[in-house]
């Protein structure tokens, strides 16, 4: 018979916790030193994990300072990230010196929405196109409904789509400095149990009918977006991307026109050379739902040469998700990352946006260029840093 989980009603307290540790002794061949060994109150994870029995170390470095001229993030910022992938934080530390001798990335915040997505099921494809008008006609009174669960969240939109007999909806909130999925569930629940006894055609709704996309890239959240949509850009002085990266705005623009032909031809989520490395090392770091890294990655980059012979870089994120307040960010470790770029805590979740989208941007402009071939050394940069400072022998 196997063996169970030693739990408790007070399942933090170092006596249950030193029980799970000699239950995974006694029924795995691992013996616990690392793991084991943590330096805060295991209470403060209640809400976070079950089955609790120790921490996970994971390197963090700082990178920096990253120089952003934003609407909420002004300045210049040390960043922490979190990563066992050597190179990484070399690489990024060398966009952010590009972006520093260009003055700057700029970054805009431009619309705001978390969902959750219930579908709603009819007899036939005629009463589901009925009640796709009575959802506009009683948005306010929906509104209404699904507010009165929360002091933060606001609904903003229904989005509404027939299908069949069928109608997919996108209940779309604003949640202040909280992710929001676990607010925008509560109150869509709440709200579709009102509609349920409003309208009595309704067979049977389901609270998520999968068209939020959760964690998982789509076309859907790349046009409507989910969390926050952001962009980045910025403008570099031919010299300073000369000197400092080796390669001309030219030879840039042409690799990034062959990648951007590559992602069309295997249907990638973007074009861009990794954002998922930067965003989430930032994540972990700082206590995000790191499988929101489905979403977040999702993006487009543009890139051009100027009249001037300069070279313009932009990228546009449509989903990335985080936090300021709540869930991991109130962990003490987690806490002190967001604090080294003062965005812990209530009003600082769009300046936390900016940041992570400012970060994308020095990790694309160094990798971009890395991955060429000099044609006088025959010196891959990419391969030459990751054989110097990635190899843990």
């Amino acid at each position: 018979m196997s063996a169970n989980i030693p739990r408790s009603p007070d399942d933090y307290s170092s006596e249950i916790i030193a029980e799970r540790q000699s239950f995974i002794e006694e029924n795995t061949p691992a013996r616990l030193d690392h793991t084991r060994q943590y330096s805060f109150d295991p209470e403060a994870m209640s809400g976070n994990i079950e089955n609790l029995f120790g921490v996970a170390q994971i390197p963090i470095g700082i990178a920096g300072p990253l120089l952003i001229d934003g609407e909420h993030a002004t300045g210049e910022f040390f960043v922490p990230m979190a990563t066992v992938e050597g190179t990484m934080l070399a690489s990024y530390n060398r966009g952010m010196k590009v972006i520093r001798e260009s003055g700057g990335v700029i970054t805009t915040v431009s619309a705001e929405s978390m969902q959750r997505a219930p579908v709603f099921v009819f007899r036939n494809a005629r009463d589901a196109r009925d009640f796709q008008l009575w959802l506009r006609d009683n948005f306010e009174a929906i509104k209404a409904q699904a507010e009165s669960t929360t002091s933060v969240g606001k609904l903003i939109e229904i989005e509404n789509y027939h299908a069949h007999n069928m109608i997919f909806t996108r209940f779309d909130y604003s949640t202040g400095d909280a992710a929001g999925q676990n607010m925008t569930s509560r109150a869509t629940f709440f709200a579709c149990e009102w509609i349920r006894k409003q309208y009595p055609a309704l067979s049977h709704y389901l609270l998520s009918g999968n068209f939020d996309t959760e964690k998982k890239t789509s076309s859907v959240n790349m046009l409507k977006g989910r969390g926050r949509r952001v962009t980045a850009e910025i403008t570099i002085p031919r010299q300073v991307m000369i000197d400092n990266l080796r390669i001309t705005p030219e030879q840039m623009h042409y690799g990034q026109g062959i990648s951007t032909m590559s992602a069309f031809l295997s249907s990638s989520s973007n074009n861009a050379a990794h954002p998922a490395n930067g965003l989430a090392a930032l994540y972990l770091a700082t206590g995000q739902d790191i499988a929101n890294i489905g979403e977040s990655n999702q993006c487009t980059t543009y890139n051009k040469v100027t009249r001037a012979g300069d070279y313009y870089f932009s990228i546009t994120l449509p989903a990335l998700i985080l936090a300021t307040y709540g869930g991991g960010t109130n962990l003490p470790t987690q806490r002190e990352c967001l604090e080294i770029m003062d965005c812990y805590g209530a009003g600082k979740a769009l300046k936390l946006a900016e940041i992570a989208a400012a970060l994308t941007v020095a990790g694309e402009l160094s990798l971009g260029a890395a991955t060429r071939v000099d044609k006088e050394t025959r010196v891959n940069e990419w391969v030459d840093a990751h054989e110097r400072l990635g190899r843990n022998r």
